[in-house]
């Protein structure tokens, strides 16, 4: 007698509504992170917030590495070169907060891989530049947006509108200059 077919597995269905992205990704950012020896993916998703916004700006976690010699692992950084003079002297203070993320001193080591500004071909690990700090609208942007908004009662959302305004106004001086 002749074995019939199983049918294909019916995919999961979601009867939640929308999700978050990270909650759809969460199960194949784990099996990425776990082969390059993160066991917790937080150190890679929230390198921002661990890290601290200056050193993860010109710092990316590269991978962690468990040695033969025991205790601890090593985890190695990419940066560029101009900065790891910089970063080799906050080592351990970067050690620190890492290892409150793992909840012991799983790191026992960190050493620097330096490169290229653009990185490694593989991720093209991007170094972020600071920010550039937004010039100050002139007085008569100032002006223009005071008396835009100034039909308005309310007195947060007049600051609120005349901000927008400022914004506004600026950005359209700069492109026509």
């Amino acid at each position: 007698m002749a074995r019939t077919p199983a049918p294909p597995p019916t995919p999961k269905r979601r009867f939640r509504g929308f999700e978050a992205t990270s909650g759809l990704l969460r199960d194949q950012i784990r099996r990425v992170g776990e082969a390059r020896g993160f066991a917790v993916a937080r150190l890679l998703t929230h390198w921002d917030e661990i890290a601290g916004p200056q050193m993860a700006a010109i710092t990316r976690p590269v991978k962690v590495g468990y040695g033969r010699e025991g205790m601890g692992a090593t985890l190695t950084l990419l940066t560029t070169g101009a900065n790891a003079p910089m970063i080799e002297m906050q080592k351990e203070q970067l050690r620190e907060k890492v290892n409150a993320v793992y909840g012991y001193a799983a790191i026992s080591r960190i050493l620097l891989t330096q490169t290229a500004a653009t990185g490694f071909a593989e991720g093209q690990a991007q170094f972020s530049h600071a920010p550039k700090a937004k010039p100050a609208p002139t007085p008569a942007v100032q002006q223009e947006a005071a008396s835009l908004a100034a039909p308005v009662k309310d007195d947060a959302l007049r600051t609120a509108l005349e901000s927008l305004a400022q914004n506004f106004l600026t950005r359209r001086k700069s492109k026509e200059g």
